[in-house]
Order: structure tokens, then C-alpha cells, then sequence
């Protein structure tokens, strides 16, 4: 049976002391009697304190990002072997905004799959299309390429820690906005792909989470859904109370 998961990715927020407050916040207002995996992503620079920090909580600490090497001259980069020397065994890769805004390509991302694993680390996996893509009717196809070329390679075993995260890029900061219904139908179709190519087993245990704009009023719709296993958050993960909310809407 498939995990319930709310992610929190708080992208470049947070400082040091904020990042403490948040947290304290969220050990105090998370519902505890949920049956969901309740995972927080602040700042590189904020990792090993939140560790710390949410040691005896039921919270979990994910990275946003990165490197596919095990070490070298890549200034300002960060290794698997590093975040797990402190106890982040939990990766985001291939988020929407690491692919437009830093051109990582799907063969990049593959290589940091590879790695990811290599190092037992559970990947959260980020793909979707873009506006463009979903007004063309391309979008299913754009999925499936992704899909194929950044994490289709993994071997059957390995997809017990990985975590699949469809963003609909052209429903966020856009004015556009994405029905319950069109996060069902993308769910649906990801989870069929992967039942063609890894099997029922695979297809059922995995779990997909939504990465479009998730907020409270609208978390209970969306995880309401059969194939929606839970959200990956952005900007309401910055507010404890509204990251609760959503998580109670699990």
C-alpha cells in the first residue's frame, strides 16, 4: 500500500533563525495522528540544524538539489555522501525550476537519480509540462518523455525510494489554474506508464504527488483523488498554519 506524503519545499527562504521559528511552529501545529510522511526541504545552508532540530519529531528533512559526482572542483555544489553525513537521506531532483531556470536536461538528472540511489537515498522526482505543452495537447507526451529519460532506467528494486512529483508548470504564477479532475487524469496516465513498463506491483506502490498550487482550500479536493498520494508544496509550506491545513487534508 502506497505512502501518503506532503513535502515542503521552501526553496530560498529562511534564514538560520526564521528556519528555527518555522520549525518550532511546525512541531506545534502539524496534526499527529495523521497516516502521512511529512517531509521539510529549507536551505542547504539550514539542513543540519533542521536535522537536528526535528530529531524526535515525525517530521523528515529532504534536500532541494544535488550534484551527480561523489566529489571534485564543482564549487558551490553539494554531494549525496555529504547531505548523508548529516542525515539527510532525502533528495529532490529534477524540480521545475532547477530545469528552467539552471537547464538541467533529463540525462542530467538521470545521472543524479543513479547517483542518489547508489548512496540509499529516497529520490523525490519533479517533472511536467509547461503551458506551452498543455495548450498544443502535447502534455501526455512531454510526461512520458521525462518519465523515460530521467528515471525509466532505475532498476525495478530501486523504485522502493523513489517518490514521483508531477508539477503542472503552466498552472503555477501563470493565472492559470489546474482542476482536481486534470490532476487525476495526469496522476492516472503516470501511473498506467508505469504499470506498462515496471508492472502493477511497481505502478500501485509508488507514490505521486501533486506540485501544482496546493493551498487549504483546496488540499482535500486534490488528495481526494484516487491516483494523488499527496503534494509537493512551495509557497504554503512557508506558513505553518497553512502547511498544516493541507497536511490535514490528507
Amino acid at each position: 500500500m502506497r505512502t501518503k506524503i506532503v513535502a515542503g519545499n521552501w526553496k530560498m527562504h529562511k534564514n538560520a533563525e526564521e528556519t528555527e521559528d518555522l520549525l518550532n511552529e511546525l512541531i506545534d501545529k502539524l496534526p499527529s495522528d495523521k497516516e502521512v510522511r511529512i517531509i521539510v526541504a529549507p536551505t542547504f545552508v539550514n539542513l543540519a540544524s533542521a536535522v537536528d532540530h526535528l530529531e524526535f519529531t515525525n517530521i523528515g528533512v529532504a534536500a532541494q538539489n544535488m550534484h551527480q559526482a561523489e566529489s571534485g572542483a564543482f564549487t558551490g555544489e553539494i554531494s549525496a555522501d555529504m547531505l548523508k553525513s548529516i542525515g539527510v537521506d532525502t533528495v529532490i531532483l529534477g524540480h521545475s525550476e532547477r530545469r528552467a531556470y539552471f537547464h538541467e536536461s533529463d540525462a542530467l538528472l538521470a545521472s543524479k537519480v543513479d547517483t542518489a540511489l547508489k548512496h540509499d537515498m529516497t529520490v523525490i522526482f519533479c517533472f511536467g509540462e509547461e503551458l506551452k505543452d498543455r495548450q498544443s495537447g502535447n502534455h501526455f507526451n512531454i510526461v512520458e518523455n521525462q518519465l523515460n529519460d530521467g528515471i525509466f532506467h532505475v532498476e525495478e528494486k530501486s523504485w522502493e525510494n523513489i517518490i514521483l512529483a508531477y508539477e503542472p508548470v503552466w498552472a503555477i504564477g501563470t493565472g492559470e489554474t489546474a482542476s482536481s479532475e486534470q490532476a487525476q487524469e495526469m496522476h492516472e496516465f503516470i501511473r498506467e506508464t508505469i504499470r506498462r513498463k515496471f508492472g502493477s506491483n511497481v505502478a500501485e506502490d509508488v507514490s505521486i504527488l501533486y506540485g501544482g498550487s496546493v493551498k487549504p482550500d483546496n488540499a482535500k479536493e486534490i488528495f481526494g483523488k484516487p491516483d494523488v498520494d499527496g503534494g509537493l508544496i512551495g509557497g504554503a509550506a512557508l506558513k505553518a498554519t497553512d502547511f498544516a491545513a493541507i497536511v490535514d487534508g490528507i
